[in-house]
């Protein structure tokens, strides 16, 4: 089976042959595509079309030539809709024929969203090789852990040889450092032989700060209307702003259809700065799931600090919302529970921070609507008790998490592992949607700092920038300590991220795994199945300083029943909750279940079946 999609610009092989080349630049006057055929250059004047856009046929190219485009002054870009540029972000792009690659995987439907389980990783930190083949061999032992779905943190071609992946500059491109195209398309179908999805991190937000020559030629990509904080916002809502919606429309639907990706990660739609009717958001979802979505399972899901309900469907798949949002109210929450840890946004929930997980478990949000003190009093998010609980993605880590700490320490550094254990043990049986982050499952103990390769100038720039984001917190008053915080420029910052695969099976990392896997498969057998049609709005109640009890109806008309002791001492309570237990954290404790006291950081799962 072949798969390729059809785009309004960058190159495309022509079915008698030749090569077609667009090239949107409103800014030019008439540039000129540089091609290399057998070794040889040809530079050919492109012909003028409406609107800003340039076009030339070239009969005699062929897939595998380099190709970029040169400007009025000389300047030499590349296609900003490259599908290939194996000499990173300045050099030419490549011809690549899409339909080269057979697919074998047309039986392949998707999985339900209610059966996911995300496994965040970054495929150039996640195996030795770091690569896209390094994650195919991996795959098995994924699939045996219990996740469902795994999600490449962003693969859009970056400057250097290693980047988080959100400084990425050609959205077509997968990044040479990880393998070809083909080679990303292999992993995928692999991932679907595994019965796993795989989920794509695409960043819509802005560009990064190398390698971008957008505002040269067109900068009207641009606005000055809004701004985020990476500068100039990208132009959703303008004049012209139906052309670059339409590059970001068609970069989702070519991840979607050409690599058959299960569903993308939109990151900070919050930084989307859009006044238009309807919005980018809905109109990149009504076409999504009017096209592939129509055929396949196809998530959509956001990250949006704004915490806004309206762009989450009440089904998954709905015509015009999101699937999920990342849910950090539960991250947080969580966190201060079993860190204590009080700086930056985690001062939000420092006031009562069982109130605010159980209202987040209960009905999505801790913050619906509600003054933010972090952010200096402003309002924060949308009422959300009507949303399924699917339409949340809780996690304990993921990059963010734990890449915006000064050294990138993963929770098992920062928590006792009695509270972390209960954490786990809420997360992953919570009818939310569990994400976790490559090598929690064994405990890993390899930090994931924020690093990156930029140059000169730059490199400075981001080195002093990320020591002084710190200088706020009180460990970091003080400049001597700030420059203890690794630079994220430097080798063994990036090096320092790898995981350790052999550390799983030492007895104290084998022991976490054996929790994972544990809890996964209690949820594959009694939670997954129940969540289709789980209605939003339970309840939650404190009913004792540190004893939180949520109750959730599910799917099949079954309650779901959370009881937990998130505090150092014993909790009272008086009854045992209905129905046959699931799971508890301390395999002693079944008896306190029927009343009198529960232990310290203790968990337990019931389920209630269905009355009448």
């Amino acid at each position: 089976m072949k798969r390729m999609h059809r785009m309004p610009f960058g190159c495309e092989l022509l079915p008698s042959g030749g090569v077609r080349f667009r090239l949107w630049a409103p800014a030019a006057t008439r540039p000129r595509l540089c091609l290399t055929h057998a070794g040889e250059e040809d530079i050919l004047t492109m012909h003028t079309r409406p609107n800003g856009w340039f076009e030339l046929e070239a009969e005699h190219a062929r897939a595998g030539d380099r190709y970029c485009f040169m400007l009025d002054d000389g300047l030499r870009v590349p296609d900003p809709a490259s599908r290939s540029n194996p000499d990173d972000v300045h050099g030419p792009s490549v011809v690549v024929d899409p339909l080269a690659f057979d697919w074998d995987d047309d039986e392949w439907r998707g999985r339900p969203w209610e059966e996911a389980v995300i496994y965040e990783l970054h495929v150039g930190t996640f195996t030795p090789e770091g690569t896209f083949a390094g994650v195919q061999r991996q795959l098995e032992y994924l699939a045996d852990l219990g996740v469902t779905a795994i999600e490449l943190m962003p693969v859009a071609d970056f400057p250097g040889r290693r980047n988080w992946g959100y400084d990425g500059v050609l959205l077509f491109a997968p990044d040479s450092m990880y393998g070809t195209p083909a080679d990303l398309k292999r992993l995928v179908q692999s991932a679907h032989r595994h019965g796993l999805m795989v989920l794509l991190d695409v960043v819509y937000n802005h560009f990064g700060p190398d390698g971008n020559y957008l505002h040269v030629y067109a900068p009207q990509f641009f606005t000055e209307r809004h701004h985020t904080p990476w500068g100039a916002a990208i132009n959703m809502d303008g004049p012209h702003s139906s052309t670059v919606r339409d590059f970001y429309v068609n970069n989702a639907l070519y991840w979607l259809e050409e690599y058959r990706f299960d569903g993308l990660r939109l990151d900070a739609v919050h930084a989307i700065l859009d006044d238009s009717q309807p919005p980018f958001l809905t109109e990149l979802a009504k076409t999504v799931r009017a096209g592939i979505g129509a055929h396949r399972h196809v998530h959509l899901v956001l990250e949006n600090d704004d915490n806004a309900a309206r762009f989450l469907g009440t089904v998954p798949g709905a015509a015009d919302g999101y699937d999920a949002q990342w849910n950090d109210d539960i991250h947080h929450a969580l966190h201060v529970l079993i860190t204590g840890e009080k700086d930056g946004y985690y001062l939000d929930y420092a006031n009562d921070p069982g109130r605010h997980l159980g209202r987040a478990l209960a009905e999505g949000f801790a913050f619906q609507g509600e003054p933010s003190p972090h952010r200096e009093g402003r309002k924060r998010g949308e009422p959300s008790t009507h949303l399924r609980p699917s339409a949340f993605v809780p996690f304990l880590q993921n990059h963010d998490q734990v890449g915006n700490r000064a050294y990138g320490e993963r929770i098992g550094q920062v928590a006792q592992p009695g509270p972390l254990r209960s954490a786990i043990t809420i997360l992953l049986l919570a009818p939310q949607i569990p994400l976790l982050f490559m090598g929690e499952e064994w405990g890993a103990t390899a930090p994931f700092p924020f690093f990156c390769d930029f140059q000169g100038g730059l490199a400075t720039r981001v080195r002093e920038g990320r020591r002084g984001e710190f200088a706020r917190f009180e460990r970091f008053r003080d400049e001597a300590a700030r420059l203890l915080i690794p630079d994220p420029g430097a080798d063994i910052t990036f090096e320092s991220a790898r995981l350790d695969w052999e550390e799983r099976r030492a007895p104290q990392h084998a022991t976490w795994l054996t929790l994972y896997r544990t809890l996964l498969r209690i949820r594959a057998g009694e939670i997954a199945p129940r969540l289709a049609g789980a209605a939003g709005g339970a309840h939650y109640l404190e009913t004792a300083p540190g004893l939180l009890e949520v109750e959730w109806t599910l799917g099949d008309r079954s309650h779901l029943h959370l009881i937990a002791n998130l505090s150092p001492g014993r909790c009272e309570r008086k009854a045992r909750p209905p129905g046959r237990v699931l799971y508890t954290s301390d395999p002693d404790i079944d008896p306190a279940l029927s009343g009198g006291a529960l232990p310290a950081w203790t968990v337990a799962w019931a389920l209630e079946p269905a009355s009448g």
